[in-house]
């Protein structure tokens, strides 16, 4: 009997130390939020933290990823390139490993090289450029959001199959996003032959496109694809319909913001836009949507659910790997899927989605917006 009971002592004991084992090997890990908090585009940059910052609580709430608790860390990039860059480096220097982010392709673009390098898990939620993940190799890069490839088919084929339009202008704010999705367009509309009689880029940040709109007008264009952002979007459809041009716009989930509205006013009446599809508005995210209120964040938005996947996927991939290695992490990634609020998430070779729907919207003058018909 004694030597039974030592037995038992020797077992508890064991079970104590690996207990505690367990629990020595939890850390805190961080994950850097990192995008424009700053400047003319920080609307992006606030949904990108709702959904990563409610991802975070309800992981951290519900014991974490593998034990392992999660820390923000915001990054200011501005959505420019440069600084960009610095911040890329900085989360080197300070040895995070994950990062959620960033917003812009612009600034995706330099800092995700920096991170490949590095060995860092970047998961962005709305960098649509193919170049992020086509320039090169890439074990590390990952997106929750389709591509411009994707993006710019699915307006075309809205454009082309119920709109018809007789003259197309195609303008873009010759950076790598805009430029990029405009170019997308402009191909399938020429494949399907519908007539682009202007394809021109202008300079993002100018107060006065009263030079293109006078082209507009002389060319009698009847639709107008725009790549870029809401500010330069807001300001030529406000000009347009000042000077009478009655033409349908249309531009991508860069522009569908309702600060969109505060420029244009009236003008952003009936504006189509390509966004991800509303995953507020899916009932299997009605509890999700909850706790975004609850914490006083809007859940509406194209980034605020991508974002939120994107730490779900950290952090179901750490429980999966049984490590907070990011090179395990990724490896595990690229290998499995995973269920998120934007759905099930797989990826290929690259770090794309296999497969991601963008969905054509009105928007309306009061900021709402209704899925196209």
């Amino acid at each position: 009997m004694k030597f039974a009971s030592r037995l038992t002592k020797i077992a508890l004991a064991a079970a104590t130390f690996a207990a505690f084992a367990g629990v020595a090997h939890a850390e805190t890990v961080k994950i850097a939020i990192a995008g424009p908090m700053t400047g003319a585009v920080a609307q992006y940059g606030d949904m990108v933290k709702a959904g990563a910052l409610t991802a975070i609580e309800q992981i951290n709430a519900a014991g974490g990823a593998n034990g392992n608790k999660f820390e923000a860390v915001m990054m200011d990039d501005a959505c420019e390139p440069k600084q960009a860059v610095a911040v890329a480096n900085k989360i080197v220097s300070q040895g995070i490993k994950y990062v959620i982010g960033h917003v812009c392709s612009g600034s995706t673009i330099p800092a995700s090289d920096i991170y490949e390098n590095e060995g860092v898990v970047m998961i962005t939620p709305s960098a649509t450029a193919p170049q992020l993940t086509e320039a090169k190799p890439h074990k590390f890069i990952f997106r929750t959001i389709g591509r411009d490839d994707q993006q710019g088919p699915a307006a075309a084929r809205y454009v082309i199959e119920k709109l018809k339009p007789k003259k197309v202008a195609v303008l873009h704010d010759k950076q790598s996003y805009g430029q990029g999705v405009a170019s997308s367009v402009k191909a399938a509309l020429d494949a399907a032959k519908v007539p682009v009689v202007v394809f021109e880029g202008i300079n993002a940040g100018d107060s006065d496109y009263s030079a293109i709109v006078t082209k507009l007008k002389s060319q009698g264009v009847d639709f107008v694809y725009f790549g870029g952002y809401h500010p330069e979007m807001g300001l030529i459809m406000r000009q347009a319909r000042e000077q009478g041009i009655k033409a349908v716009f249309m531009g991508p989930e860069g522009v569908g913001n309702k600060d969109i509205t505060a420029i244009a006013g009236p003008a952003s009446e009936g504006m189509l836009v390509t966004l991800p599809a509303d995953f507020a508005a899916d009932p299997a995210n009605a509890a999700l949507v909850k706790a975004f209120a609850a914490a006083k964040r809007d859940p509406n938005g194209p980034f605020q659910m991508p974002a939120y996947s994107g730490v779900k996927i950290i952090a179901d991939a750490i429980a999966g790997a049984k490590s907070t290695d990011p090179e395990k992490v990724a490896a595990y990634i690229h290998a499995n899927s995973f269920k998120t609020p934007i759905g099930n998430v797989e990826y290929d070779k690259k770090g794309d989605l296999k497969s991601f729907k963008f969905v054509v919207f009105t928007w309306h003058k009061d900021a709402s917006k209704t899925e196209a018909k």
